[in-house]
């Protein structure tokens, strides 16, 4: 099963390291992994996508809750939360393709941001199922690079992801 994680950091060398290094001590491959900092700049947000089953990514978690500079861990596995990724595809581009080119990118509300002779980059947000349909129909044009920043997660409604844990946060 796919889990998507957020764990909560205090910002400081070597906290990424050990992190991926539990993961990969436990034979458990980051398919997405995206880091930044949080509205207090001493605390960071990781947020990275694995796939487990259920029991060994609960240990997975204790074990995370258990590193010294982690301050929080939520699996949203399971929660109402909302899911995206910021991906940059750099596309061959002739007099013969962009107008098709052009036509795809605006059915996905996907921006050209550079153009040159030979190619154009796309940027695309969205979920994993958007990217990757923009992805296969881009393909026959020829795709010449992808850079993907991976995906982060935050939860629906007004729950929120905070250093004292999750909380509902009333609406003034």
């Amino acid at each position: 099963m796919r889990h998507t994680i957020s764990v909560l950091v205090e910002n400081e060398f070597g906290v990424l390291a050990r992190v991926a290094g539990l993961f990969s001590g436990r034979g458990f491959n980051i398919e997405s992994l995206s880091v930044a900092e949080t509205l207090d700049p001493t605390i960071s947000r990781l947020t990275l996508v694995t796939r487990g089953e259920d029991q060994v990514l609960e240990q997975i978690e204790k074990q995370l809750n258990k590193l010294v500079n982690v301050i929080r861990v939520t699996d949203f596995t399971n929660t109402q939360h909302v899911e995206r990724e910021l991906v940059l595809i750099k596309v061959s581009a002739d007099e013969r393709t962009r107008g098709e080119l052009v036509n795809i990118v605006d059915i996905f509300r996907a921006k050209i941001i550079d153009v040159s002779r030979q190619s154009y980059v796309v940027e695309i947000t969205g979920s994993e199922d958007k990217v990757r349909a923009l992805i296969e129909l881009l393909a026959p044009l020829g795709i010449l690079e992808i850079v993907r920043t991976g995906r982060v997660a935050m939860f629906r409604g007004t729950r929120t992801l905070t250093v004292d844990g999750d909380k509902e946060r009333g609406v003034a």
